[in-house]
């Protein structure tokens, strides 16, 4: 790898808002040809670097060159000429356009001065095609799961003219498969000489994929590191500053065996998605809901908190038969859902943490009976408080906050509605390991404290790592629900990869009873 003269490279690079420093005097360099990861937990600066090298804010002191010459971005679109190329762990896509016109968007091909469709179409087919998927480009976007989404994101980003190509969480809704088709077309580009910033809190990826790794900690650099030479308990030591041992990481929650049924669910039809699903959560219970991607986990979250009405099926909450006619009603009988897309279905970014916080019991109380502004305050500093949210600033815009204290604030609006059960979508996803246990450890206090949560994540052993029982999912049918204590994340892998004909765990993969859990990464249940 030629490393005379980085492609891309900031000195001294500073950027702050208002008395708050986000980065501070960081240097940070990447060559042509190499995939180069981005480390830090939420909070480190991470994100505020990519938007220094993409254009979407400036940098108050320092500089930036492409190539050897220095630039300085106004706009995203001053980065895109310059060849950097950007993929954002929210998706940034239309979804009412096809997908052709997502992929061309702004660079649409005309003939005789108008769009030429079919050409539009060839384009996006090619581009598809170089990343192996066989998807139509006249479909409409919002038909496809978030997966094919994110790899249409990817797929816009690489159809340009690309020198730097920035990938923020990009496998973070994908599936081994999906992952793996990804990592070949990543060293397809580097090959070309395409420069790759991958950012991941994945550390099994960025070891698999990654030349070189950058630590942010606070806003300032750790240094940068060679993968190779790097163990990875001394990467995690890096970005946190501490030991993992000083986590103060929880054991797995163990399931209360007399305790009173919260919500059951039979026969749990939504078509397309979920079929015939049965589940039970019973108080201070939590529930993982386990499958590959496309298995119904979303769509029975969605199911059980009257987001989706049901096609067939009996939901009781409490003993009491509860038509869900809608995500109002659901709230009204202590039921909350926190969805898997935070920027499109939790956080509102231009209102204020405080706004956001107080947003859903507002709306419950109704126009009419206005919380009292001293109320609203109080209420943000006192989960502000317990559930440690940083900045803690009530009247900071929640948007500029990191993924992980942007769950917390979603946690707080549904906290402060008193539940009694909470269905958690992907709730660390995207987020670094520190922020991750601390939402792990804060799914088992609210269990000690008799609130039922429903738990979903793709990460096999972070569900082990927290739920008391796991429901195993495959084609929209609950197939199996096991004690967590009974699996280990090899069995139940082996469980949700079952054609669907088998229903029965195999004697030869579920793992005796005095195996102790896997100990690969913390755990982040209460004892």
């Amino acid at each position: 790898m030629e490393e005379s003269r980085p492609l891309l490279q900031l000195r001294g690079a500073t950027v702050r808002f208002g008395a708050e420093t986000a980065i501070d005097d960081v240097d940070f360099r990447m060559f042509a040809g190499e995939v180069h990861s981005l480390m830090g937990e939420n909070g480190a600066g991470k994100s505020t670097l990519i938007k220094a090298i993409t254009g979407a804010i400036p940098l108050d002191s320092g500089s930036l060159a492409v190539a050897g010459e220095r630039v300085r971005f106004r706009t995203p679109h001053d980065a895109q000429r310059a060849g950097i190329s950007t993929v954002y762990q929210e998706i940034d896509l239309l979804p009412n356009l096809t997908v052709a016109e997502n992929i061309c968007l702004g660079r649409e091909p005309r003939r005789f001065g108008a769009l030429d469709w079919a050409a539009m179409r060839t384009r996006a087919r090619d581009v598809l095609a170089d990343l192996g998927l066989d998807i139509d480009p006249a479909s409409i976007l919002a038909t496809h799961s978030l997966a094919v989404q994110q790899l249409v994101a990817i797929a816009r980003a690489i159809s340009a003219d690309v020198r730097v190509l920035v990938l923020d969480e990009p496998t973070s809704s994908l599936d081994a498969d999906e992952v793996a088709e990804l990592f070949r077309v990543m060293r397809d580009l580097t090959q070309r000489g395409v420069g790759i910033l991958f950012v991941s809190h994945f550390l099994e990826q960025v070891y698999e994929i990654c030349d070189r790794i950058t630590v942010l900690r606070g806003g300032r650099l750790v240094g940068e590191y060679v993968p190779s030479e790097l163990l990875r308990i001394d990467l995690v030591q890096k970005m946190l500053g501490r030991a993992v041992a000083e986590l103060g990481v929880r054991g797995r929650i163990e399931a209360a065996p007399d305790a009173e049924a919260v919500l059951h669910g039979s026969g749990i039809t939504r078509s397309p998605g979920i079929t015939g699903a049965d589940v039970e959560l019973a108080e201070g219970d939590v529930l993982g809901l386990a499958g590959l991607l496309g298995s119904g986990r979303t769509e029975l979250a969605r199911a059980l908190t009257g987001i989706d009405r049901l096609d067939a099926g009996i939901i009781t909450i409490s003993g009491q038969p509860a038509e869900l006619t809608g995500p109002r009603r659901a709230i009204s009988l202590g039921v909350v859902y926190s969805s898997e897309n935070r920027r499109i279905e939790g956080i509102i970014s231009e209102l204020s943490v405080q706004e956001n916080i107080t947003l859903a019991l507002q709306a419950e109380r109704g126009i009419l009976r206005r919380l009292r502004a001293q109320r609203r305050r109080e209420l943000a500093i006192s989960w502000i408080e317990a559930l440690d949210i940083r900045p803690p600033d009530p009247d900071r815009p929640a948007g500029t906050l990191s993924g992980g204290n942007q769950q917390k604030v979603l946690l707080a609006r549904l906290l402060a509605l008193s539940p009694r059960v909470i269905v958690l979508d992907e709730p660390t996803r995207g987020i670094d390991v520190g922020a991750k246990v601390e939402i792990q450890n804060l799914v088992g206090e609210l269990a000690d404290n008799g609130l039922s949560v429903v738990f979903i994540s793709a990460e096999l052993e972070e569900v082990l790592r927290v739920a008391s029982k796991v429901a195993v999912l495959r084609a929209g049918r609950v197939v199996q629900t096991l004690a967590s204590d009974s699996l280990t994340v090899d069995s139940l892998m082996a469980l949700v990869a079952q054609p669907d004909e088998y229903s029965e765990v195999p004697a030869s993969i579920t793992a005796p009873a005095e195996s102790p859990p896997s100990t690969t990464r913390p755990r982040g249940g209460p004892a």
